[in-house]
């Protein structure tokens, strides 16, 4: 964590001194940082001459004095004990300047406590990054109760300088958001396995497909480290009550030496197959459980103004990639059913963790929601998974879910497919610029977990369909769309792009059609749309295969317009954009009906052509065209 904390501050321009108690430390804490650099750059995230940049900016020292002597922010690194922070920070204070922020790295421990253990607790908080910094987005900045609100400011600041997105966590609380979420979660999946009333199999299915997160509950307890979790708990406990009375399940794998990945065997043996987690063992009462005890937690941030529903979602969508945040999933299912759960529960155990919160209590009795403000607000902004900048003619749909590497789900389609009618509707809107938001992805293809979390309401080929029907719209609407790539555009993704009139690329982009090496083959158009555009010879190579292709040999296929370099996409895509904006919109529509009609049926679409021709050839719009070629000027179409 310390060395992609000084990563990612050095590529964002700042001075860095790395610090470590010896020379090996701090030198292997440098060389991983110029190895990391070196990644980014050989994978054309950053250029050459921006790794080395960075780190020539990257100054390692054992020496305290040296380190801190001159410095506006203190980052504290150290583990995840307290005693071991109040000792670094007694020592860092006595070389520090005054000026200096002091900010520590914690998952969990009391903010107040080690601020005070200093000479300016004013002047201290929180700053948790998530593991690996380089790449994930969120950061927590905690207050401690001495903190100042010019302290938080300016460290929100600082992590939105980072490129980071800052969730301000306004009360110190054992947890904070994130892990006060996830840490029971894991802990309500461990009690099901150690009373007898689900196997891991079944808890991790119905977590990863039945509620749609990216790992099982048990294999994200292995990837973070089951003693990881356990000291966190005890933790809780300690500070918070019997509610977070660990499950001995954990405490047995932690003294068995079984931690997880670390470890070579946790819930999982991974020295022979790792987590192998089923699709079909999903139970509705593990999910029902697993959702009401994060609705329980989630309202327990929100009634002590730890949080408000809003911000714990959006950190655990960015922080642990939840495809949608538990407030709103909780809403989603109803809260009056969640609480009716949890009151069963505890009077079946008598067990502390399910005593309703009065908040989340009050709401189901209203029948409110977590969200309930959010979803009012959302009416007058549009959409859960697009967001929409207009820019003159050019309505910019932005695919907004960089947590998911925006990934396509069943909300999205719907939004897709209601933003386009809008687009169509609206008099001002002359072509649709579509991009995904974030530099890392346009679209890494379908989210599976989410899909297969829809497939109780419908079926798989109902999902094929409107994913075809809702792309095709992209392809047959009368305004131009452009398509803009920066980073993966894979499976689902591709399949989008390929409904675009035109597509432009930076140079680090990666195509392919990955279906094949799941078992599975395209199913949102991906089969008849590419091979209209780069031959059925090549669309059986991209789809066969399954490998990934750089934007160049996209180009060469003919499937990428324009290939830009990596930090030019934006300018690149919208002047692209407002030129088809510019042009004759009566032209272009019956231009894209006319080559869609003739794709199969040549006759068909000359015989189209032909009567499009006489129909346009009437219209204002080709006698402004033909005055402004006699005028020597750009024309000024309407449409009309």
């Amino acid at each position: 964590m310390g060395h992609g904390i000084a990563e990612v501050a050095a590529l964002a321009g700042f001075e860095v001194f790395l610090r470590d108690i010896d020379d090996d430390l701090v030198r292997a804490g440098y060389d991983r940082i110029e190895w990391s650099l070196g990644k980014l750059a050989e994978k054309d995230r950053i250029s050459d001459d921006e790794a080395d940049a960075a780190l020539d900016r990257v100054t390692p020292v054992v020496d305290l004095a040296a380190a801190v002597g001159d410095a506006d922010v203190v980052v504290e690194v150290v583990p995840e004990r307290m005693e071991v922070k109040k000792d670094v920070y007694a020592e860092v204070e006595a070389h520090a300047p005054d000026r200096a922020l002091f900010v520590t790295n914690t998952s969990s421990l009391s903010i107040t406590e080690l601020g005070r253990e200093t000479d300016r607790p004013e002047r201290f908080c929180g700053m948790h990054f998530f593991n690996p910094p380089v790449r994930m987005r969120l950061v927590e900045v905690i207050s401690g109760a001495d903190s100042t609100e010019e302290t938080l400011s300016t460290v929100e600041a600082l992590a939105e300088r980072l490129g980071k997105t800052p969730v301000r966590v306004h009360k110190d609380s054992p947890g904070f958001v994130v892990n006060r979420v996830l840490v029971p979660l894991l802990n309500e999946a461990a009690w099901a396995v150690h009373d007898g009333e689900a196997t891991v199999a079944e808890v991790d299915s119905t977590t990863k497909y039945g509620l749609g997160l990216p790992m099982g509950s048990f294999e994200l307890a292995d990837q973070v480290g089951i003693d990881v979790a356990l000291h966190v708990l005890e933790y809780m406990h300690d500070q918070l009550g019997d509610a977070y009375e660990p499950c001995p399940l954990l405490a047995e794998k932690v003294a068995a030496g079984d931690l997880g990945t670390k470890s070579g065997a946790g819930f999982y043996d991974y020295e022979s197959r790792g987590a192998e987690i089923p699709t079909d063992e999903v139970r509705e009462e593990v999910r029902e459980r697993l959702l009401a005890v994060m609705a329980n937690e989630v309202a327990g941030l929100v009634s002590n103004d730890v949080a408000d529903a809003e911000a714990v979602d959006r950190a655990l969508q960015l922080g642990a990639g939840f495809p949608d945040g538990p407030a709103k999933m909780a809403d989603d299912v109803g809260l009056d059913t969640l609480v009716a759960c949890l009151d069963e529960r505890h009077a079946k155990t008598g067990a502390a963790r399910y005593e309703v919160v009065e908040h989340l209590r009050d709401l189901a009795a209203s029948e409110e929601g977590l969200l309930e403000e959010k979803a009012e607000a959302a009416d007058d902004v549009g959409y859960d998974t697009l967001s929409v900048d207009r820019d003159g003619g050019v309505t910019h749909l932005v695919i907004d879910r960089p947590h998911r590497l925006n990934s396509i789900d069943v909300d999205l389609l719907t939004d897709l497919d209601d933003a386009l009618t809008a687009c169509e509707e609206d008099d001002e809107t002359r072509t649709v610029l579509l991009t995904g938001a974030g530099d890392r992805a346009f679209s890494a293809g379908a989210d599976f977990q989410r899909v297969a979390a829809e497939l109780d309401s419908r079926s798989v080929v109902d999902v094929s369909r409107e994913g075809q029907r809702v792309f095709g719209r992209f392809e047959s609407s009368p305004l131009p769309v452009v398509a803009a790539v920066d980073g993966f555009c894979l499976g689902g993704g591709l399949e989008l792009a390929a409904c675009a009139d035109l597509r432009i690329a930076t140079r680090r982009s990666t195509f392919g059609l990955p279906e094949h090496n799941l078992g599975i083959m395209p199913g949102w158009g991906g089969t008849q749309r590419l091979r209209h555009i780069v031959g059925e010879g090549r669309a059986k190579e991209i789809i066969l295969t399954a490998e990934r292709y750089d934007a160049e040999t996209m180009a060469d296929y003919g499937f990428v317009n324009r290939v830009v370099a990596n930090d030019s996409l934006d300018e690149r895509a919208l002047e692209l954009a407002r030129d088809l904006a510019a042009g004759p919109p009566i032209a272009q529509a019956y231009t894209k009906r006319v080559m869609l009609r003739g794709r199969d049926d040549t006759d068909a679409g000359l015989e189209l052509e032909a009567q499009a021709f006489g129909h346009v050839f009437g219209t204002d719009d080709a006698s402004e065209g033909i005055a402004a070629f006699d005028s020597d000027r750009d024309p000024e179409f309407t449409g009309e």
